[in-house]
């Protein structure tokens, strides 16, 4: 029996991001899931080595790569839109629920628990404070996008960059591995490669 789950999968570089923002350079789904690997990685990888945390460092990618997956079904909700209020934030979470479902159906009965864990923000096999690294790493790639862009001169990201901004200094206040991330990783960014090398 085939299955489309990969196939579907391999979609997330036709979703776009940042619906109702003017772009110097458009950003999909498959660049932004990547990014957010690798951060959840860094800060799981902080966590341990910094403060004695045993975080599955390589379980916090795989999460971070599949954290969006419902998108390729639903399409990227612009943030202002999705949670503008709790009927429409409690609403659009099921649609995204409906949408995971949907696309876990396209996996062979033996291998849909393997990602079904992955999926899973409910706690199973521990992975709750991963879930919350996930989270601010993919608040951070968001943060990096509005640098990028304000580094390339686009005003258009003004007051995304502004609340972003806020909303990692205040994951940072919770989790020692984000302020971490923020006072060493983030200065750089928006850097030409020349300053960077």
């Amino acid at each position: 029996m085939q299955s489309t789950f990969f196939a579907i999968v391999s979609r997330m570089k036709h979703i776009e991001r940042w619906a109702l923002m003017r772009s110097t350079r458009p950003e999909n789904l498959s660049e932004h899931s990547l990014e957010v690997a690798m951060i959840a990685h860094a800060l799981a990888t902080i966590g341990n080595v910094r403060y004695g945390k045993q975080l599955d460092a390589s379980r916090a990618a795989l999460i971070g790569l599949y954290h969006d997956a419902s998108e390729i079904i639903t399409g990227d909700m612009p943030t202002p839109v999705k949670y503008q209020n709790s009927r429409i934030r409690d609403a659009y979470k099921e649609v995204e629920h409906e949408a995971e479902r949907t696309l876990l159906s396209t996996l062979p009965d033996d291998l849909r628990p393997t990602y079904e864990e992955l999926f899973s923000q409910d706690g199973s096999k521990g992975d709750a404070y991963l879930w919350r690294l996930v989270k601010a790493a993919d608040k951070l790639s968001a943060l990096i996008k509005c640098v990028d862009e304000a580094q390339a001169g686009n005003a258009e990201f003004k007051t995304a960059e502004a609340s972003t901004r806020k909303r990692v200094e205040e994951l940072a206040e919770e989790l020692p591995e984000v302020s971490d991330f923020l006072q060493e990783f983030l200065p750089p960014y928006g850097s030409t490669l020349d300053e960077l090398l």
